[in-house]
Formats: C-alpha cells, sequence, structure tokens
C-alpha cells in the first residue's frame, strides 16, 4: 500500500524526471502506436484489461514503448508488481523475489507479475532461475529486450511465455507524442510552441523512437529559452509562449542516429538489404544500405566480406572480375580504412549492382556437395589416378590436352554414374555464357559423356 510520504516522494521525482519520462501514459488509451500489438481486439489488450496475464516476452527496437506497457500493466494489475534490474540483478535477487511471490500466494492468494527489462542481458543460469517459478505461475513474468527473443532468451523460458514484437513508431504516432508533450501539465505546459514543420523534424530525428523524440523536444526548449534573441528577456505574457525553432532542434540533435546495433536485428536486417540491393542490380539502394552501415561505424571490413561472397555467390563467371574488384575493396577497407575507403567499398558496391548475374558457381558446388554426401564413393577413372605408384602402368591411357592442337580432347573426367551438366550450368548471361558456346562444352555438349 503506498502512503501520503511514498506519494509525495513520488511526484517529487517524477517534477525532476526527464520529459520522457514525466509523459510516460498510465492508461491504454493515452498508449500512441502499436496497434498490431496492443490495439482494440489484441491477445495483450484484452489480458491487461481483463488483468489476466500471462508470461509474456515484449520484444522490440529502444522506444518502442516496452517499458510503458509495462508500468501501464503495473497500475491496472491486482498483483504485485515487481521489478528486477537485468544490468544489475543477480541470481540470488532473483530467488528473492520468487520466495517472497511464494509466500504472498500462499499467504495472501495474490498474484506476483516480474518485469525484467533488457532480458537478454541475463545470463543463461539467471534465465533458467525463472524457468519453474515461470511454469508454475509462482509468477508472471514480463521480459523487455531489444534483441531477437528467439536468439537471446532460452527456448525453455520462450516456450512458457508468449513473444508480442513491437515496432518502430510511425512519423504520425511520433507526432502525437510531441504535440501532447507540448500542451500537457505534466510536460512543457504551453510554455513553448512548435510549428508542424518543426515537429516533423522532430519526427523524422527520432526515426521511431518516441524516447529520442522526447529527448530532442526537451532540449530544444532548453536552448530556446538560452538563445541571444532570448536570454535575459522577460519571460512570455500570459497566454503566449517560447517558439522552438528548426534550428533549435538541429542543435538539440546535431546528427540523426538511426537505429543500428552491431549485433543486434538491425544489423542482420541492413546487411540482408545490402546484399539483396546487389543482387537485385539496384546501385542505389545498395549504396543506401552501405551508407547505413558506415554511417553506424560498422566495420568496414565486414562489410568487403559481404561484398566478397555476393561477387561470387550473385555474380560468378557472368562477371569473373568482380571477385577481384571485392578483393581489392577488402584490402583497401584493411590498409585504408575509414573515411577514405568508403569510396572503395562503394565502387566495388556499384560494380556488383550493375554486373550480370549468375549464381551458377553456387547451385553447381552445392550440387556436388549434396551428391558427395548422399551417394556411395565414386571411383576415380584409372586414367586420371596419380601415375607414381606400383602398376599404374596398367591404368588407362590419358590424353594431355596440350599435346592437341586446341588444347583440348575429347575425355571423361567425371566418375561414373555422372554425366556432364549434372552440376553446373550457365546462367545463360555474361562471360560464363560466351564462354560455354564458344569453348569445349559446346563441342563436347553438356550432358554428353
Amino acid at each position: 500500500m503506498e502512503t501520503l510520504f511514498k506519494q509525495v516522494e513520488k511526484e517529487k521525482k517524477l517534477k525532476n524526471a526527464p520529459l520522457a519520462v514525466r509523459m510516460r501514459p498510465s492508461t491504454l488509451d493515452e498508449y500512441v502506436g502499436q496497434r498490431k500489438a496492443v490495439g482494440p481486439g489484441s491477445w495483450l489488450r484484452s489480458a491487461i484489461e481483463h488483468d489476466v496475464l500471462s508470461s509474456v516476452i515484449l520484444y522490440g527496437p529502444a522506444g518502442t514503448g516496452k517499458t510503458t506497457l509495462a508500468h501501464i500493466i503495473a497500475s491496472h494489475t491486482r498483483s504485485e508488481f515487481v521489478e528486477v534490474s537485468a544490468v544489475t540483478g543477480s541470481v540470488k535477487d532473483l530467488r528473492r523475489e520468487i520466495d517472497e511471490a511464494e509466500r504472498r500466494l500462499m499467504a495472501f492468494d495474490r498474484r506476483t507479475i516480474l518485469f525484467i527489462d533488457e532480458i537478454h542481458r541475463f545470463s543463461r543460469s539467471q534465465q533458467d532461475a525463472l524457468l519453474h517459478a515461470v511454469e508454475n505461475r509462482t509468477v508472471v513474468l514480463i521480459g523487455a529486450t531489444t534483441e531477437n527473443p528467439y536468439f537471446e532468451v532460452n527456448a525453455a523460458l520462450l516456450s512458457r511465455s508468449r513473444v508480442v514484437e513491437l515496432e518502430h513508431l510511425t512519423d504520425d504516432d511520433i507526432a502525437v507524442l510531441v504535440r501532447r508533450a507540448l500542451t500537457a501539465p505534466e510536460g512543457l505546459d504551453r510554455r513553448f510552441e512548435a510549428s508542424d514543420e518543426v515537429v516533423s523534424a522532430i519526427c523524422t530525428l527520432a526515426a521511431g523512437d518516441a524516447r529520442s523524440a522526447l529527448t530532442t523536444l526537451e532540449l530544444a526548449s532548453e536552448i530556446a529559452v538560452t538563445r541571444p534573441d532570448t536570454e535575459g528577456a522577460p519571460e512570455p505574457a500570459e497566454g503566449e509562449a517560447y517558439v522552438i525553432t528548426i534550428e533549435d532542434v538541429q542543435m538539440a540533435n546535431p546528427r540523426r542516429g538511426l537505429s543500428y546495433d552491431k549485433n543486434g536485428d538491425m544489423h542482420y536486417d541492413i546487411i540482408s538489404a545490402f546484399i539483396k540491393s546487389m543482387r537485385g542490380s539496384d546501385p542505389d539502394a545498395a549504396v543506401y544500405w552501405l551508407a547505413r552501415m558506415i554511417d553506424a561505424g560498422e566495420d568496414p571490413k565486414f562489410i568487403a566480406r559481404r561484398i566478397m561472397i555476393a561477387a561470387s555467390e550473385d555474380i560468378g563467371n557472368a562477371d569473373p572480375q568482380a571477385l577481384l574488384v571485392a578483393e581489392a575493396a577488402f584490402k583497401a577497407a584493411e590498409v585504408i580504412g575509414y573515411p577514405e575507403c568508403r569510396i572503395n567499398l562503394a565502387q566495388a558496391a556499384i560494380y556488383n549492382a550493375l554486373a550480370p548475374k549468375s549464381n551458377a558457381a553456387e547451385a553447381a558446388i552445392d550440387a556436388a556437395l549434396a551428391d558427395v554426401r548422399t551417394s556411395g564413393q565414386r571411383e576415380v577413372p584409372s586414367y586420371l589416378r596419380d601415375r607414381h605408384r606400383p602398376g599404374s602402368d596398367e591404368y588407362g591411357e590419358y590424353l594431355y590436352p596440350h599435346n592437341y592442337p586446341e588444347g583440348w580432347v575429347e575425355q571423361r573426367y567425371l566418375p561414373d554414374g555422372l554425366e556432364r551438366g549434372c552440376f553446373w550450368s550457365p546462367d545463360g548471361r555474361g562471360w560464363e555464357q560466351y564462354r560455354f558456346e564458344q569453348g569445349p562444352c559446346s563441342r563436347g555438349g553438356v550432358g554428353q559423356a
């Protein structure tokens, strides 16, 4: 039960808290965005409104409302709501809370909701300590994480919970929050005003992160008060307000920080988009995703390695030069580094995007590996075997291609049971198609012995 003293203490803390904390919604009606996860008719909304929540993992980027949802649940539930830090908490802390939850359940028939923010920071042993309590509902777990729970949370714990994914907020959602903060008594209380252009700039800089947007707004309001044209001037009269300008917003957030965690999902999503843009022959998209990685400080050698892989996987012998360009870009990344190697990486990425495409090399080696792993051992034809051994005189005659006018002679190189064309065939583009049509393959004929 909250005492009057605790309530006063809470109000004092809130008064001095950052704007993003002061503006945290306390009801689902105030909650903005995430209609798919917590909109009308959703499982999570119904569970919160009827206070029948089971264990859940809230998964999504920073600033999408995971912690806010947990606090809304805390204010709506009749259960005891406790929080353990995944940064400073230990197995001992977890066991203490679980023991208290069990005592509470036995003595007062009162459930306990245990909120763990950034649950992926808990070690496997810490997560294991939760299993029994979650399974028998001694506690109802709410875990929040920015990392993919299917990789970072124990499978056993996941099987006992429901994963709810939250997405980046839209600019319209962010605009609602910014305008609410400008007018709300717990926010800026109409002491500041911002044009639609300024609000739009804040939304763009936030890149779907509500916390970032409110932090930018708060800093911009402080800058607006201390600008040379306002500093020392009398406070605005009643009904008037300080004006937040585009310049204030830019000064508050001089550099837009787009989401990119080198160990998280965004990292993999962006590198995937980069590779697929090169494969899809779109140089503009390839350069854009490259720029996102460079701007986030991604290791240039990591990027160059992906360009090298794509040069063989998606281009191959349709343009063998692509691998050489990619290799040169890797060397440049290794020797030169940022910022100059950005140009080498861009050149290689654009070359890959413009090059004719063929996955024939990848398809050929994968098909050959599949045969090797599933068929019986195929013998090397005797005439292809090493001659430096006793009895090699009895091997069949090997036809040395250089003894023939065109450096080629019809001869079987595959083991018995395999025929030409069983693994490799050109994709119909670029150098490999030309060589296929002009070289020995056209004479021997794919599919012939």
